[in-house]
């Protein structure tokens, strides 16, 4: 359909800011916000990661309020979230896509910006990520929530960060363009599927406990003995007696792994029957 590349990636980025402006709008209409909530939340939601990134790195007016296009297609999608509610399966899903894909595209255009910039891989990744992200970061702060991008959803940020490494090596490679066009495909399929199947980031507690072997406790507890440590001179693991640690028995006959009857023992055992009557 689109014989120059570029052509492609505009449309791409045009309709990233659409859906983004949408979507914030719909943050302000969940809200109950009015129109200046509407066009404030879009704004910042479809246009907010491209300003910090121009922001940061210094290298001119941001384009955002250079590009005669970028506003208006933002006031545009608040204009649509005002007026038509967006509860559709369908419409849900066309926005899922659309922003898939601008994810890709917004991430790389940051890292090419930041390397042709002359930052190096790693300052140029982040910068892809701060441009993918960011709008929907600080539209989250503004409105007195944590970040979506902070954990608890499906993968989104990663998308980003995989993007922008590909732009990275694609960079380096000599093919910009191929690069882009890879940006976005991976980001995007990636945040489909990660929507469609619930793929999230395991939290700090949750690593360990969906990743160790079920039956690994069970293994331990038996190479030691399966039982816990008592008091009184009991080895550690055996429920074993110092006496009786290592199959001996003791000087009364006690067999092996069981615990030398003393007097102690006996005083105590008869106190807690009293106790018990």
């Amino acid at each position: 359909m689109f014989h120059d590349p570029q052509l492609a990636f505009d449309a791409v980025d045009l309709t990233g800011v659409l859906a983004n402006g949408i979507l914030g709008g719909a943050v302000a209409r969940s809200l109950k916000l009015d129109a200046v909530g509407f066009i404030f939340l879009s704004i910042i939601t479809a246009l907010g990661g491209g300003l910090l990134r121009d922001t940061l790195l210094n290298v001119g007016q941001p384009v955002a309020l250079t590009n005669s296009l970028y506003l208006p297609f933002a006031l545009a999608g608040a204009a649509i979230a005002y007026f038509v509610p967006m509860r559709g399966r369908w419409t849900r899903r066309v926005l899922t896509v659309a922003d898939a894909l601008s994810l890709g595209c917004w991430a790389a255009t940051g890292t090419a910006k930041a390397l042709s910039a002359g930052l190096g891989w790693l300052p140029a990744v982040f910068i892809g990520l701060i441009t993918a992200v960011a709008g929907g970061m600080i539209r989250d702060l503004l409105v007195g929530r944590i970040p979506a991008v902070f954990g608890g959803n499906t993968l989104y940020a990663t998308g980003a960060l995989i993007a922008s490494i590909e732009m990275v090596i694609f960079w380096e490679l000599g093919l910009s363009s191929v690069g882009m066009a890879a940006s976005i495909l991976t980001a995007a399929a990636l945040t489909v599927l990660a929507r469609r199947f619930g793929w999230k980031l395991p939290g700090p507690a949750q690593w360990l406990e969906e990743w160790r072997p079920p039956r690994l406790p069970a293994l331990i507890k038996r190479r030691r003995g399966g039982q816990d440590p008592t008091p009184d001179g009991a080895v550690p693991g055996t429920g074993a007696s110092l006496a009786s640690a290592g199959g001996e028995q003791g000087n009364d006959g006690a067999r092996p792994g069981r615990p030398r009857l003393t007097p102690a023992r006996l005083l105590r055992a008869r106190g807690g029957q009293r106790e018990r009557r």
